[in-house]
């Protein structure tokens, strides 16, 4: 079991990494201060994992679980609402626990109702995803979809602990295990260069679910990630960098429809995006580009945008962006491999050519 800290002073937690974490109490039990606890997961997972989380939580006098519906579709303010009818219907006070058993899509919605409910009570994450464990579970950014926008809705909400199992990916679909692997590569571009090299020689490894390999790769993302939150906890600077390809992304998650692209798809599509509009503005050599490709396509992911998805669909729902302040769309672009920076006020010319160049029509 590997161990590592999200250093945020008062709000500082543990992100526990390893196998058999799930049922066992030690690790649950020492971050839930009250004895009442309400487990919020999905239709897919439950069946698979609830069962054993339940057996690892400490005795409590009101337990309660919660079963969504399953996929991007559904984080919605509608969906959301279960979980407060539930915790209200229940009598649940400010002493208890949320814990989050699912993918990001749980994590994100757990996290809010968490914040939201009576101003705040106690969550832990537990992601069964690899998408979910390297980045959403990771940094407290919590919230719901709108249909003009994803994840406009919500708020800045540490957990109290992050639990990631390494046995729940092995009932990972290969899809859902490829999505998770762009968030993986996404630290390899921006921070990391040798963690990229060392992805270029083990993919196959991650993609056959080798334990190490996968092990390895949890631990570094989440240790990069840990480190820039611990830096700029609510992405007033250096956090934005996390968002690299994902104005891109969020808008083809956005015009496509929730749920029609995973997550990491649309991610990895934007950061090809992202890099070809690095390397027109002379920041980046096209090798870095060329590489990035390769391993996206390795790694079995898009790297072009979706077919009939044209510019000007792309521009309409960037604009509507959370990183854009005071009109101007700021970007995460890369100075090198290994290193990004955000970018206000990219030449509208320079973004058209790049959308264009990644199959925008």
């Amino acid at each position: 079991m590997h161990e590592l800290n999200v250093e945020l002073g008062e709000r500082s937690y543990p992100i526990l990494i390893g196998s058999g974490l799930l049922s066992e109490k030690r690790y649950l039990a020492p971050y839930i201060r009250g004895r009442q606890v309400c487990v919020v997961t999905n239709e897919t997972v439950a069946p698979l994992y609830l069962e054993k989380l339940l057996d690892g939580l400490p005795e409590c006098d009101l337990l309660d679980t919660i079963e969504l519906p399953d996929g991007e579709a559904f984080k919605t303010l509608e969906t959301l609402n279960r979980i407060f009818d539930r915790l209200l219907e229940r009598r649940h006070n400010r002493s208890t626990t949320l814990v989050a058993l699912g993918g990001g899509v749980v994590g994100d919605m757990t996290g809010f109702a968490a914040a939201c409910y009576q101003r705040g009570v106690d969550f832990i994450q537990v992601p069964t995803t690899l998408l979910a464990q390297v980045d959403s579970s990771v940094g407290g950014k919590t919230g719901v979809n709108h249909a003009l926008g994803k994840n406009m809705i919500g708020a800045f909400y540490q957990p109290r602990l992050v639990l990631a199992d390494m046995d729940t990916l092995a009932s990972l679909p290969p899809r859902e295990l490829a999505a998770g692997i762009a968030e993986v590569i996404k630290y390899g571009m921006i921070c990391d260069a040798p963690f990229f090299d060392w992805l270029e020689q083990n993919m196959a490894q991650l993609l056959a679910r080798d334990p190490a390999a996968l092990a390895f790769a949890v631990e570094r993302s989440c240790r990069a990630k840990a480190a820039v939150v611990a830096e700029d906890e609510r992405e007033s600077g250096r956090r934005a960098i996390l968002n690299f390809g994902h104005t891109f992304g969020h808008a083809i998650e956005t015009v496509q429809g929730y749920g029609s692209w995973l997550h990491g798809e649309a991610v990895a599509a934007g950061m090809v995006m992202a890099a070809e509009l690095s390397r027109l503005r002379g920041e980046v050599e096209p090798e870095v580009v060329d590489r990035l490709r390769r391993l996206l396509d390795q790694a079995q992911l898009p790297t072009r945008a979706p077919e009939a998805m044209s510019v000007s669909q792309f521009l309409d729902a960037m604009a509507v962006d959370k990183k854009v302040i005071d009109g101007q769309l700021r970007l995460v672009l890369l100075r090198n491999l290994g290193e990004a920076h955000v970018v206000a006020g990219t030449s509208r010319e320079l973004l058209v050519e790049a959308l264009q160049t990644c199959g925008a029509l």
